[in-house]
């Protein structure tokens, strides 16, 4: 069983936890995700890592309320355990000999950006991050941003928080300003992983972003996360979840990331039904 050690609301939906889990902590690395379920019965879903502690044994994961899953693992407080809590699976980030990199997070996905941003850190890279959030309610994770980045812009839609604009703004104009990066790493929704790309193939920049969005199974077996990358067919979670940004076709991959939307929104219903037969 897999306890959880700690448990923080970042935002109204984004949530952290840290569970015990130390063989998976022992080999765990940035980009990598683990499948758990919270209870015996309950849907498996994978999570990228957040953040793991080897000596002390623990993973962290950061989650959005989104579904019925999600939901339930938000009822569980600390001193509980988890039913399964599997990894770490999929492909770890590529940081090495990297001298000069761009990370570039959106929304929940902040929460997988920080872990690499801190790795590069770690390894000497000068790092630059560029954040994005709707507004200052949903922002998270701000200073562990800025104590592992050289330098760090946040930007608001509305501009309610840091600069107002979109996060491929703020890469141009690093990049326009003479900053030559040897990669770019993109993490977030699908649509902003596309305009980054678009930004970055103008200058000829290599750009990696990250396909978990589309994850389910975790295992390659349900081809939920199959994707086209340079006109060949991959799977996310075992081909990656990292893909070459210019080489991915965003387009069939925002279509298919929508095919489970109705079934997502009678998942939350059914587990809000649930909870409120519960407190009658």
């Amino acid at each position: 069983m897999f306890k959880i050690v700690k448990k923080e609301r970042l935002n109204p939906t984004v949530t952290r936890m840290v569970i015990e889990a130390p063989f998976v902590a022992r080999k765990a690395e940035p980009g990598q995700f683990i499948i758990f379920r919270a209870f015996e019965d309950s849907e498996r879903i994978p999570l990228t890592i957040a953040g793991y502690d080897r000596e002390a044994g623990t993973v962290t994961i950061i989650y959005q309320i989104v579904g019925g899953s999600t939901m339930e693992l938000d009822t569980m407080e600390e001193g509980q355990c988890l039913h399964d809590f599997v990894g770490p699976l999929g492909m770890a980030t590529h940081t090495e000999g990297l001298k000069k990199v761009c990370v570039v997070g959106g929304g929940v996905g902040c929460a997988i950006a920080l872990p690499v941003t801190q790795k590069l850190h770690e390894q000497g890279c000068e790092v630059h991050a560029v954040v994005g959030f709707r507004n200052k309610d949903l922002v998270i994770l701000e200073e562990e941003f800025k104590a592992a980045s050289s330098k760090m812009i946040m930007m608001t839609d509305d501009g309610s928080h840091g600069e107002k604009g979109v996060v491929t703004a703020a890469l141009e104009r690093l990049i326009q300003e003479g900053h030559a990066y040897d990669e770019v790493i993109a993490i977030g929704p699908l649509v902003m992983m596309k305009f980054v790309c678009e930004v970055t193939k103008k200058y000829g920049i290599k750009t990696v972003v990250s396909m978990n969005p589309i994850m389910i199974d975790g295992t390659g077996m349900c081809g939920g996360c199959r994707l086209t990358v340079g006109g060949e067919t991959k799977f996310a979670c075992v081909d990656g979840p990292d893909f070459d940004g210019h080489l991915v076709d965003f387009d069939e991959a925002m279509k298919r990331s929508t095919m489970y939307r109705d079934f997502e929104q009678h998942a939350r219903e059914a587990h809000c039904n649930l909870m409120n037969k519960e407190v009658q």
